[in-house]
């Protein structure tokens, strides 16, 4: 299944795809797609749904995050081996972790907001996935079993912050609007090997990335499975999973987003992104 959130933001309701790509609400069904609707048996009662019996959504109404209210949002940095090159950093021997704000999360197709002070955010594609139900010691062969399901994020940057400035990377992971989920949180059944797909992005109608998931240095069960040695995960926690080449840091010479860029991207199976960056409010 193909879940999603629809509405204004912060008002989001909860829906899913029919077969012909047109949005179902949920909402007569349960209260939003979260931490109390992700786990095995909620995901299967809302499978035995008829859609074409769910109300039909007119319109073209806005995209929210697909997945409401996580308590984490968890990242995990260099893990493509072509990205850890072009970054002329060394290949992690152990998954690099760090952490956006949640309040960073916003729709697939909301504006950037370029900070105040910013002369280098950046872009990057990556397989995100929610966590379905806690985990704690979790092993490596169960891992799976503990996604709800993935979907896109852009996991959008401001280097001097992060790098230059001194102090962790969430600084400059973190600031508003840096965080695009969605537009669906594609169930794991229909996500039968998450080390196989296609992702892209694009800046101006200009393709940036063109890379491919299985080049990834740690697979998914191994980071849920190494997370879950250092904290808790809980439903509804996303995580992103790192980047392919061809951020803007890694061009030469380095180029990075202004207001007025758009910004496109996009994970095979599980949909696609539109940002457009306008510039902070003064």
């Amino acid at each position: 299944m193909k879940l999603l959130r629809f509405g204004d933001a912060g008002s989001e309701k909860p829906g899913m795809l029919d077969a012909e790509g047109n949005i179902r609400d949920l909402s007569g069904f349960i209260s939003d797609i979260d931490a109390s609707t992700v786990d095995d048996a909620s995901i299967a009662k809302i499978r035995e749904l008829d859609p074409s019996a769910l109300p039909l959504v007119s319109g073209n109404p806005r995209i929210g995050p697909c997945i409401g209210n996580p308590g984490k949002f968890v990242c995990i940095g260099l893990n493509y081996s072509d990205h850890a090159k072009e970054s002329g950093l060394d290949i992690p021997t152990e998954p690099v972790v760090f952490m956006k704000a949640t309040n960073c999360i916003v729709g697939p197709d909301d504006d950037t907001e370029i900070p105040r002070g910013s002369v280098k955010t950046d872009w990057e594609v990556e397989l995100g996935f929610v966590m379905a139900k806690d985990a704690k010691y979790v092993d490596e062969a169960d891992a799976l079993d503990y996604v709800a399901g993935y979907c896109v994020v852009n996991d959008i940057s401001e280097r001097e912050f992060q790098i230059e400035r001194g102090g962790q990377w969430v600084k400059g992971k973190s600031c508003d609007t840096f965080g695009p989920v969605g537009p669906w949180l594609v169930t794991r059944d229909e996500v039968p090997d998450p080390g196989n797909l296609s992702m892209y992005l694009d800046v101006n109608g200009s393709r940036m990335q063109d890379g491919h998931t299985r080049t990834m240095i740690f697979s998914i069960a191994h980071i849920i499975h190494y997370l879950s040695q250092h904290m808790s995960l809980q439903a509804g926690d996303i995580i992103t999973t790192g980047t392919p080449p061809g951020v803007g840091l890694g061009m030469k010479p380095p180029t990075f987003l202004k207001a007025g860029d758009v910004v496109e991207l996009g994970i095979e199976g599980l949909g696609d992104q539109k940002q457009t960056c306008v510039a902070a409010a003064t």
